[in-house]
């Protein structure tokens, strides 16, 4: 190399889920060096207990990257690995909570993309919660890793609306490719010496913890408002879910109803070919939903098979 010439960047990736293969790809397409990527290990999976690979592994394979899948991040071996790669940025998207041990093995720094307007929504869910409690707009924000887990301080933000029926799901695939270029933007402000990061304000902090399955089912004796955000924010994954006739039901699709509520919370309204129940000042329709162990259909294809009356309970 040439006095004065500057070698490329060398950037080291983090993630395991389809959210982050945007970002990934970005920074391959705009020729930056990828030098490692760090996923988690290959898990059992179906039926056939088959191991199976996370998305950002099996993208990474393809591009002829190399990739490492340390069981502990503790590890001495890993974080000798991260040293001598000498990285100059280390990007984190979707991953795990790193040691400092880690995140300091960079040389300008390590930064993360998270799915929400920190400081509000900080944690594993943001995308859910967002939509959960009612939020008119989300976004992505990049922040310089610090210990405490989402509280470093904010290098660059870019905001999305969220509409009245966009589900967890479609809010996830556009703030993914939003924050494809904004994990871009960063990338070339820190490369630049430009990159100007902010403070997060504590007091304006909110939470995002993670959902497990026992949180997703639907309580009907609430705001119909309420009611849809939960079932939106849940759809696909992890799924809101009720029962019928003993037999769960999830539901992915809603939408507030002009239907007088003339029954209790939970009673279904209408039953032929829409489903509308009844919640605690209003009512809504099920659109789309999945019995266990069948497929997921239309609530009108689902009538076709099962006869559903008013005053029948979800519960």
């Amino acid at each position: 190399m040439s006095d004065g010439a500057q070698r490329p960047m060398r950037i080291m990736f983090m993630g395991t889920p389809e959210f982050a293969l945007p970002s990934l790809n970005i920074l391959i397409e705009n020729n930056y060096t990828v030098v490692g990527v760090v996923t988690v290990p290959d898990k059992p999976a179906g039926r056939g207990r088959q191991l199976s690979v996370s998305p950002v592994k099996s993208f990474a394979i393809q591009h002829g990257l190399d990739v490492v899948q340390p069981a502990t991040l503790k590890d001495r071996t890993f974080i000798d690995w991260c040293r001598d790669l000498h990285p100059d940025i280390m990007v984190v998207v979707a991953f795990r909570i790193l040691p400092p041990e880690v995140y300091t093995s960079a040389r300008l720094g390590a930064f993360n993309l998270h799915a929400s307007l920190l400081p509000k929504y900080r944690g594993a869910a943001p995308i859910n919660w967002a939509i959960i409690r009612g939020e008119r707009e989300s976004g992505v924000t990049t922040f310089f890793l610090r210990e405490k887990v989402d509280t470093g301080s904010v290098i660059l933000q870019a905001r999305t609306p969220i509409s009245e029926e966009m589900t967890a799901g479609e809010l996830h695939d556009t703030l993914a490719e939003v924050g494809a270029e904004i994990v871009l933007h960063t990338v070339r402000l820190i490369e630049s010496g430009k990159a100007s990061p902010k403070p997060q304000d504590d007091a304006l902090a909110s939470d995002a913890p993670k959902i497990f399955k026992d949180d997703c089912r639907i309580n009907w004796n609430t705001p119909v408002r309420d009611v849809h955000n939960f079932i939106r924010g849940l759809s696909p994954r992890p799924g809101a879910f009720t029962f019928h006739d003993g037999k769960m039901l999830k539901i992915y699709r809603s939408r507030i109803s002009s239907t007088e509520p003339t029954e209790a919370p939970g009673k279904v309204l209408a039953g032929h070919d829409r489903l509308v129940v009844a919640a605690r000042d209003g009512a809504i329709e099920l659109l789309e939903l999945q019995q266990e162990g069948r497929k997921r259909i239309p609530s009108a294809e689902f009538l076709l098979g099962y006869a559903v009356s008013q005053g029948e309970e979800l519960y």
